[in-house]
């Protein structure tokens, strides 16, 4: 539980750097100045358009944005929180992972409340309370990894997953605004699922096993899929929306995978707790949904809203 934690940690202080440097790479390199700026001049709530006209998945914007100092600050931290990923689904349900995953928006709000002055409101603070009990009960509920072993087809399956989640991004441009981030935001928690999944998939860490087994190019092509697709929604719509559907993408698919065919369980009696404890903590995290893109630092002429 504790790599677990450590990943949620790691991934939400991440997201404060990469949000920061995704709207300098929108603007251009005249934005690389301030990091208080943003596209729209908005403190939070919805992210900033990309500009203008551009829609879907924009590999540009992502290579723009790997030229910051920040982005490359959370992608380190980013590998961190990988390894520390990994070594949690090794000894944790999915499940358990998959919530304590979704607690790193909790982490980058209270991280945006201490480096960038943004003031949480009261119920922001309560679901911050709300996801750490989640996280307790289920850390109280968990029972060890399942035992069973992951069959060809469900490898194959993860494997034909990560291609669909590519395909929902280009196919994402062609929606309206509204609904373009929230399948966007959606596709890359699918991606993030796939890699939650194929972790436990990987039975060999020697060369031949690694390139023969399907799981492993399922890892990389929806770890990649999914970090396009959301470094695209941030900049495509609505922040909550974005990150509402990479929430659900990359919890309760996953979780069910670990139920129904790895042999996931809880502790002997303690199956209600589990599932409270990740339906209150999944809950948590989507009332802070907003976070998924870091508020900017307010002005000190300005007030920031509560």
């Amino acid at each position: 539980m504790v790599c677990a934690l450590g990943a949620a940690v790691c991934f939400g202080t991440a997201t404060v750097l990469q949000a920061i440097a995704a709207r300098a790479a929108a603007r251009g390199p005249e934005s690389s100045g301030s990091p208080g700026d943003s596209p729209d001049g908005s403190s939070g709530g919805t992210s900033g358009r990309a500009s203008g006209r551009a829609s879907g998945v924009d590999a540009a914007l992502l290579l723009r944005a790997l030229r910051e100092w920040r982005y490359i600050a959370g992608l380190a931290l980013d590998g961190v929180g990988f390894v520390l990923q990994i070594a949690a689904l090794r000894s944790l349900p999915i499940y358990t992972v998959g919530a304590a995953l979704a607690a790193s928006l909790a982490v980058t709000a209270v991280v945006a409340a201490w480096l960038l002055h943004v003031r949480l409101s009261g119920l922001e603070w309560g679901a911050v309370a709300v996801v750490c009990a989640g996280l307790a009960m289920l850390g109280l509920a968990s029972g060890e990894e399942g035992d069973e072993a992951g069959s060809t087809a469900l490898k194959y399956a993860m494997l034909g997953t990560a291609v669909v989640v590519l395909l929902l991004g280009a196919l994402a441009g062609r929606l309206p605004d509204r609904g373009r981030a929230l399948a966007l935001g959606l596709g890359a928690g699918f991606g993030f699922g796939v890699v939650e999944v194929s972790v436990r998939l990987i039975d060999g860490l020697t060369p031949s096993a690694l390139l023969t087994n399907p799981a492993t190019y399922a890892l990389l092509l929806g770890g990649g899929a999914a970090f396009l697709l959301l470094t695209s929604a941030l900049q495509r719509g609505s922040v909550t929306a974005a990150t509402a559907g990479m929430v659900i993408g990359e919890t309760i698919g996953p979780a069910v995978v670990g139920v129904v065919w790895l042999g996931d369980r809880t502790r002997e009696g303690l199956a209600w707790l589990a599932v409270l404890g990740f339906a209150v903590a999944v809950a948590g995290a989507l009332a802070l949904a907003r976070f998924g893109e870091a508020p900017v630092e307010a002005d000190e002429s300005e007030s920031v809203a509560p």
